[in-house]
């Protein structure tokens, strides 16, 4: 079971509306604002052309030379954009409605229904033959539920799309909705973890600019491929993009993600591989609720691999006030949000299921240049929200009419498919200290190197605290468990806000990953 999807989340990107767009003649300001299918038209890619993929950047390229035209949604029946989320989410489409529902492609797509939050049309296509087929709007292919079905004469497009693979035991592997969100699993899991194509601006007091996508062409896949092809435009306030998303299922889920960004005005906050996730209370964290269950975490850190070499782990918490972390960096070969807790008795929810929702590793593809990974905590009081976001941001800004291609490639996992070849933290508890601020600390760290009982021997923790002094060091070594647990004092002195950093060291070189976290008082 996924949780359901946040409100706060997607009102303000519901509001962002859509434009107007034309290929061909000019969009006026003071034409009749168009709704539903016409708020749509590029003929180059419209019903009967020829596809190509180029054409996608070249409406994107066409857009940014063009100010955003914003559009409220109002074509919506009376009370869907008011939907409570357990009615919204019984509308789906009957079998008939599935594209390539019965071809033994591998794949069959659901397209999604307005309302809820998701107010604002997006238009579905279809690529076969090389040819653009447009997926049309039928209520009599979905099935409503408890909610009354919208007028027989009305267009509304879709909100998204839900994507399925398997031929005999088809699963849920995508679903693409609201903004640039999307979520994928691998085979056995849960919906978790959310991606963003796209994040601008987050965090910022002037607030977050939020790009969303205008339409999708699905190239229909061959029997056996394996992969299906995904190509969208995104458009926003300050630029328009193009995306190519190949995706293959399986027991790790592969999406690789080709973006081509056209700068209307210069930006200086933009934000690639973004992951959000929830993290409400686990043993790491401070922060404790009335909650019967232990810990309730979708997400339990972040992991990376810096462009020198270096395997970080830096576990996430929810604090009493918003943080915000960078990871400086150049040239990063992996970052991710992983969910490193896999036993059903760290939560003892039968319902959630934490401990089968993704992992999310990006890997990115080519150089990416200076930068930092940057972490998002803010403070929450329910499982619902995504509360933990992770980004790449560019040192560089985005000048006003510049275009940047970016490529990566995202697993969707259980653990990373590319992994330390060193001990791991796999577990961190903290409590009071033995005297005035003190904060006590333990760190399980779990690796083959750690049976080696000549490496035991001569293995130390390096251990530093800034700002703030470290006490009390102690080791102690399971070689039989293949385990090492440290426990440490931290005292911040006069201090709020300690970064701790652990790394396990024999004969100079690392035995672990480096640990991180950051502490507030």
């Amino acid at each position: 079971m996924s949780k359901p999807l946040n409100r706060r989340q997607f009102l303000e990107s519901a509001a962002s509306g859509v434009a107007s767009v034309s290929l061909l003649g000019v969009t006026s300001a003071q034409a009749q604002t168009p709704t539903g299918a016409a708020a749509f038209n590029i003929p180059a890619l419209a019903e009967g052309q020829r596809f190509d993929p180029a054409l996608v950047v070249e409406t994107a390229r066409t857009l940014a030379q063009r100010p955003l035209i914003p559009l409220t949604a109002t074509d919506l029946p009376e009370g869907y954009a008011t939907l409570p989320f357990d009615q919204f989410s019984g509308i789906r489409a009957q079998p008939g409605g599935l594209i390539w529902s019965g071809e033994n492609r591998g794949f069959t797509v659901e397209p999604l229904h307005r309302g809820y939050v998701f107010a604002n049309p997006v238009s579905l296509f279809t690529v076969e033959d090389d040819v653009v087929r447009r997926v049309a709007f039928d209520r009599g292919k979905f099935d409503y539920g408890r909610v009354t079905p919208p007028p027989a004469n009305v267009d509304l497009q879709f909100s998204g799309m839900r994507i399925a693979t398997g031929l005999e035991r088809p699963f849920e592997v995508a679903i693409f909705q609201g903004a640039t969100f999307f979520r994928s699993l691998a085979r056995g899991q849960n919906l978790g973890a959310l991606s963003r194509a796209l994040i601008l601006r987050p965090g910022e007091t002037r607030g977050e600019e939020i790009p969303f996508f205008r339409a999708f062409w699905i190239e229909r896949p061959s029997p056996a491929s394996g992969a299906l092809v995904i190509h969208a435009l995104l458009d926003s306030e300050s630029l328009a993009g193009a995306l190519r998303m190949t995706l293959r299922p399986g027991d790790v889920t592969l999406i690789d993600v080709e973006m081509t960004l056209f700068a209307r005005q210069a930006l200086e906050h933009i934000g690639f591989g973004c992951t959000m996730g929830t993290f409400l209370s686990g043993p790491q964290s401070r922060r404790t609720f009335d909650d019967i269950r232990p810990a309730v975490h979708e997400i339990s850190g972040i992991q990376m691999l810096s462009g020198k070499g270096e395997w970080i782990y830096r576990p996430v918490s929810n604090p009493a006030t918003l943080q915000v972390s960078s990871f400086m960096d150049e040239n990063p070969k992996g970052f991710g949000l992983v969910q490193r807790e896999r036993d059903p008795a760290a939560f003892l929810d039968d319902d959630q299921r934490f401990e089968l929702r993704p992992s999310v590793w990006m890997e990115p593809l080519g150089d990416w240049g200076q930068g930092s990974v940057q972490l998002i905590e803010i403070p929450s009081d329910s499982d619902i929200n995504d509360n933990v976001i992770m980004y790449w941001r560019p040192r560089q800004p985005l000048a006003a009419g510049s275009e940047t291609t970016i490529a990566y490639r995202q697993a969707w996992c259980w653990q990373p498919p590319e992994r330390p070849p060193l001990a791991v933290a796999t577990r961190v508890r903290q409590g009071r200290g033995t005297q005035g601020r003190r904060r006590r600390f333990m760190v399980d760290f779990t690796g083959d190197k750690l049976a080696d009982a000549g490496i035991v021997a001569s293995t130390r923790a390096n251990i530093t605290s800034q700002p703030g002094a470290i006490h009390n060091v102690r080791i102690w070594p399971f070689p039989e468990r293949k385990l090492m647990r440290v426990g440490f004092e931290v005292d911040p002195g006069t201090d709020n806000l300690c970064e701790l950093r652990l790394v396990l060291q024999a004969g100079g070189q690392p035995v672990s990953e480096t640990w991180l976290n950051r502490w507030t008082w």
